[in-house]
């Protein structure tokens, strides 16, 4: 339920006080802290601690040099030129980078004189604060969300759901992280539902609610530009670590092969064909027995000899990729002992939670789930079962788990720790990635649901899009948002995942939209093999197929800087070009690291708008050398897209030719114009570079 804050009484607050390094302000729901937490980074927490902590925090305190002033009803930390001031009453805060006011409470006032939003809330189960939006300034962040990048004007509730596609304002991965290109980021330190009323009008256009489904809250307020801020988040919460070259390659699935023979006849032909392929990976209906799933069992009906099937894909190159998801059917022959050991999530009453599916999302498209026990992360000793159950399909020869769902935990369900299901249902698909990925010998999954901190633990792909050209953009922009907040690596299903099958022209373009995307695969409930879309389309895909090939020391060189930085290799242009709003407005382009801009096609006809920020920018495909900012209207032909290299960066590739994920040993690295340095070879635009060499 939607709570109603402009109806939440204003919180009465008393004395303010100096103890060591932080700031104390007495309110009526408790102590309300200030603390320097790091450098750029504050923490104001109201109450004590709400219930378990999910390890969503990696970085830990950092004790930096701050002073700590009070003066009556005022006091202010200080550190390294950034401030943050409370005022007891009226309760108010200002974040300041000098004199500059980065960010401050609520500033609505109803005519009557009184403020019309609560800066300060806590009522019953809900907390948070009002804090002051300008007119026209801009809100990123929030996790994975396929509308506006921007979220000015929007209720956002981040509560992970099986968003049924990409179609609406649920998220599968979700984080309570906002943040603004003036400066400023806030990040709500909770695995409990929050909501994020950005300029919502129903409350305040001019301010923006961060409210906590908790009596108190765990807030962080970042100083710093966009880049910094994320740098400052993935701190807070953790990047990812270095990828296998092979995760950067192709990765091909459907919705399911149905036995060992047809996933190799498919191997085979992608081989015949030299369609570049690295991962084949088998969804759930394709490797295990749906009625007793999923304790990790192939069918053996199916694959009776895993380990030599595993050895076959490996032969012709492939790693092998399994699906799963963290509930036990009621009829697996295990489920009985697994529920005496108390594996499983548990009602109000102590008995096992029988989770029961509802079945009409999936109608006639997929096969019935049955009812099931939710694995308790909470439990040591359930988490530790399921990851040893991991170690036989490691030595079947499986190299990466793609790990679906974890969203579906009930609100009114408990778990071992003592937590309530409504507490614990944000936090799990974090609990169920990170159990997996410790074990992973390859340090990787491949994850639908999350919340902060879960870029921890990549790779995350973007849900069930629609097979339409609305689709395709949507899963472009959830991709992006996602990037902007704080996920370094992400995809999409090239085509879709449901509905009629794709045109060859989407089919096309939305190949070439992944195909410079972070990680590449195919996958939907019909065929996603290029042969199935016409000779021409599989030419084109081809030809892209290799380019991304040869960009794998580009994308790999991205990743490790991203493991040091936490940005993402694909760059929203709000993150990119803060401070230019009309850049902003293009919410479909973006740059791959910060040299490659990129704007996807997503409208049949191949009619394309995008813009090049200030400077330099040479055409890839014509040489031209065009100067920003400039808005262009390009008509591009089925086998291009636009592509500009930007006036002095740089691009690692690969040699023409290469089909190795690990790239080539002989690496070229161009230079967009200007000054080259000793070992680059420039590119002035003097001729076009042939980008989809054969």
């Amino acid at each position: 339920m939607i709570p109603h804050p402009l109806k939440a009484p204003p919180l009465r607050t008393g004395a303010l006080s100096a103890r060591g390094n932080r700031l104390e302000l007495e309110t009526e729901a408790g102590t309300l802290s200030a603390s320097c937490y790091a450098p750029g980074i504050f923490r104001l927490q109201l109450g004590g601690s709400q219930g378990p902590d999910y390890q969503i925090l990696s970085g830990a305190e950092v004790v930096a040099p701050c002073q700590v002033e009070v003066a009556g009803i005022r006091g202010a930390l200080r550190s390294g030129g950034l401030s943050l001031e409370l005022c007891a009453e009226p309760f108010g805060l200002r974040l300041l980078r000098g004199e500059r006011t980065l960010l401050e409470s609520s500033t609505d006032q109803h005519i009557s004189g009184r403020l019309r939003v609560p800066r300060l809330i806590s009522e019953g189960q809900l907390s948070g604060l009002a804090l002051a939006l300008g007119s026209g300034e801009a809100v990123y962040g929030l996790g994975e969300r396929f509308g506006p990048l921007n979220h000015r004007g929007e209720l956002v509730e981040c509560w992970d759901s099986d968003a049924l596609g990409v179609n609406s304002g649920l998220a599968y991965l979700n984080a309570p992280f906002a943040w603004s290109p003036s400066g400023w980021g806030v990040f709500a330190h909770t695995p409990a539902r929050s909501w994020h009323g950005v300029g919502y009008p129903s409350w305040s256009h001019r301010s923006y609610l961060l409210l906590c489904e908790e009596p108190g809250f765990d807030l962080f307020l970042l100083a710093g530009d966009p880049c910094r801020l994320l740098e400052r988040y993935s701190y807070l919460t953790g990047r990812p670590g270095r990828l296998p070259s092979w995760s950067y390659g192709v990765w091909w699935s459907r919705c399911y092969y149905r036995d060992a023979a047809e996933v190799l006849e498919v191997a085979e032909e992608l081989r015949r064909r030299a369609i570049p392929a690295d991962v084949i990976t088998l969804d759930g209906r394709a490797w295990l027995e749906v009625r007793t799933r999923c304790t990790l069992d192939f069918d053996r009906s199916r694959y009776p000899d895993p380990a030599g099937f595993a050895a076959q894909l490996r032969e012709l190159g492939f790693r092998l990729c399994v699906w799963e998801y963290p509930y036990v059917s009621t009829e697996n022959p295990e489920y009985p002992e697994l529920e005496q050991l108390g594996y499983f999530l548990k009602d109000g009453s102590g008995a096992t939670y029988i989770y029961r599916w509802d079945q009409e999302p999936f109608g006639a498209l997929l096969t019935p789930l049955p009812d099931s026990g939710l694995i308790d992360f909470t439990n040591p000793a359930a988490a530790a079962w399921w990851q040893q159950r991991h170690q036989r399909l490691w030595d079947l020869g499986v190299d990466v788990i793609k790990t679906d769902f974890g969203e579906q935990i009930p609100e009114d369900c408990r778990a071992s720790n003592g937590d309530r299901g409504s507490r614990l249902h944000n936090a799990y698909p974090l609990l169920y990635n990170r159990a997996v990925h410790q074990v992973s010998p390859q340090g990787l999954v491949f994850a639908r649901s999350g919340y902060s901190g879960s870029q921890r633990y990549p790779l995350q792909w973007g849900g069930d899009p629609q097979s339409d050209w609305e689709g395709l953009a949507a899963s472009v922009r959830g991709g992006l948002c996602w990037g902007m907040s704080g996920g370094a690596h992400q995809t999409h299903d090239v085509g879709g995942f449901y509905g009629p099958p794709p045109d060859p022209e989407l089919y096309v373009r939305w190949t070439q939209a992944a195909a410079l995307a972070s990680q590449i695969r195919f996958h939907g409930t019909s065929p996603r093999e290029p042969w199935f879309f016409g000779e021409e389309a599989e030419q084109i895909v081809r030809r892209w197929l290799r380019l991304r090939i040869r960009l794998l020391p580009q994308l790999q060189l991205l990743g490790e800087e991203a493991s040091k930085n936490g940005l993402p290799l694909l760059r929203a242009m709000p993150l990119a070009f803060p401070g230019d709003r009309l850049a902003a407005s293009f919410e479909q382009q973006f740059l791959l690291g910060d040299s490659l801009l990129v704007a996807p096609v997503t409208r049949p006809g191949g009619r394309v708008s995008l813009f090049l920020p200030a400077g330099g920018w040479f055409d890839l495909w014509s040489g031209q050398r065009l100067q920003g900012p400039l808005q262009l209207q390009q008509q591009v032909p089925l086998e291009r897209i636009p592509l500009y290299g930007r006036e002095g960066g740089r691009l690692l590739l690969g040699q023409p030719g290469d089909r190795s994920p690990a790239g080539s040993a002989e690496q070229v690295v161009w230079r967009f114009g200007g000054q080259p340095a000793a070992g680059e070879l420039l590119w002035d635009g003097q001729s076009s570079w042939p980008l989809l060499e054969e």
